[in-house]
């Protein structure tokens, strides 16, 4: 048997280190050729080591969220061929080959016990005078009800057990059986006083910060610390254009469903160009700020492992459907972790969303070292007073979605971060705009 070292190769150019983020072996475990060894992450992307030889691990090369430099030692297994000679463990146990001598000490003789003289006779126990006893309060214990069959319905039943009441204990105000109502009101006037604690007693966990996580605090903390943020708010009707997406749905055959983000990709894509220092790039350190003639869309994505910006590569060469596949395919990459580094950076301007999740109002911040960020919130219905045709108004409802904006006061003013979203706004409003060439 001999010792093989996998040192971590070259896995890009530029990359001179990486951090362990997952371990798929330890010492002990036999891995296969092609095995899995551990997923590293660079500046770039997430990579998955393989083994080059089959093998038992001897060492491996830290823990999870240790950074080690490219050409260090990564694992070290035992492979069949020549012997080579291994270091001294500090372990104590001996190497495989050597002779092992027991070197436990020999069981010593229980040491005698003096006998001892006999013990003293008890002195008598003098009584002690009587106390009365202190009467105890009564108990606390409900007393016991008869086994009388309760009249509910089984989703009054499913409400009073998540709420921790007995049926039993509750009155109904008409009739034998208990409705929703008479759970309020029982609740409302106290008698549930001691049943349901206000939460749920849980453990303390110490999670390590590593990976795309730690990558996300120190991207965030660096926008935040070296970003002057603003952010504009505005209000748009976006009743057409939900009808628009409507009609394009039901007419959509084998392609993707149209979510609203495509068309805002499109309504953006078509306001930058009025706008040219919005989608630009600010190099802080040099000083240096670059505005973009091609737009490549970051889009904030949510995944298992954290925040991800995905990147639609010139988007404003694509049509509606175009857009909308490849919002698909990226999101999928990345949720599966299979997203190319190329497909997660160069970002010139970028789209963050919470769909139904989105609020009235979001302070999104700047993806550095972008100068802005767009982020649509939820959309919302609410009258309003449009105009009826015959020079008058009337109340009609309407479908409402805010638009938040944050820039890098730097480089944008607020007056073109204002005239931009008024620009997008008027694109979305009149949504026939957005299909014209």
């Amino acid at each position: 048997m001999g010792r093989f070292t996998f040192k971590l190769p070259d896995i890009g150019e530029g990359i001179a280190e990486a951090e362990i983020v997952a371990w798929y072996v330890k010492v002990g475990d036999r891995v296969e050729e092609d095995g899995r060894l551990a997923d590293l992450m660079t500046d770039k992307a997430t990579v998955e080591m393989e083994s080059p030889r089959a093998g038992v691990v001897l060492e491996v090369a830290g823990e999870v969220g240790d950074v080690i430099a490219i050409g260090s030692p990564l694992v070290v297994l035992e492979v069949d061929g020549e012997i080579e000679e291994r270091p001294s463990t500090s372990s104590g146990q001996a190497e495989v080959g050597e002779k092992v001598t027991d070197v436990r000490p020999a069981p010593q003789a229980a040491p005698q016990t003096p006998p001892q003289p006999p013990a003293a006779p008890p002195e008598p126990v003098r009584p002690e005078p009587a106390v009365a006893p202190r009467p105890s309060p009564p108990p606390v214990a409900r007393a016991p009800k008869a086994a009388a069959k309760v009249l509910a319905s089984p989703a009054v039943r499913a409400r009073a057990k998540e709420l921790g009441i007995e049926l039993s204990d509750v009155r109904p105000a008409e009739g034998e059986r208990i409705r929703h109502a008479d759970l309020d009101a029982f609740i409302s006037y106290g008698g549930a006083s001691g049943y349901a604690p206000a939460g749920v007693t849980g453990q303390d966990q110490v999670i390590k910060v590593v990976g795309l996580r730690r990558r996300i605090a120190e991207n965030m903390a660096a926008s935040k610390r070296n970003i002057p943020h603003f952010t504009y708010v505005e209000e748009c009707d976006v009743t057409e254009l939900e009808k628009l997406r409507a009609d394009l749905n039901a007419n959509r055959g084998a392609r993707p469903k149209l979510t609203l983000l495509p068309l805002l990709i499109v309504a953006v894509c078509r306001a930058l160009p009025k706008f040219p220092m919005l989608n630009a790039r600010y190099d802080d350190e040099a000083g240096v700020v670059t505005r973009y003639g091609t737009v490549h869309m970051g889009m904030a994505a949510m995944t298992e492992a954290g925040l991800m910006v995905p990147v639609l590569r010139d988007a404003q060469t694509l049509n509606l459907w175009q857009l909308a596949a490849e919002i698909v395919r990226l999101a999928e990459a990345a949720r599966d972790g299979k997203a190319k580094s190329e497909e997660l950076s160069g970002s010139t301007f970028t789209l963050t969303s919470l769909g139904p999740l989105g609020g009235i109002a979001s302070t999104p911040v700047i993806n550095r070292p972008e100068v802005a960020i767009l982020a649509p919130n939820r959309i919302v219905e609410r009258p309003m007073f449009v105009p009826d045709g015959m020079g008058g108004e009337r109340v009609e409802k309407r479908k409402l979605m805010n638009l938040s904006i944050s820039c890098d006061h730097r480089v944008v003013d607020g007056y073109d971060a204002a005239a931009f979203v008024q620009e997008v706004k008027r694109l979305i409003e009149t949504p026939v705009l957005l299909l014209a060439n």
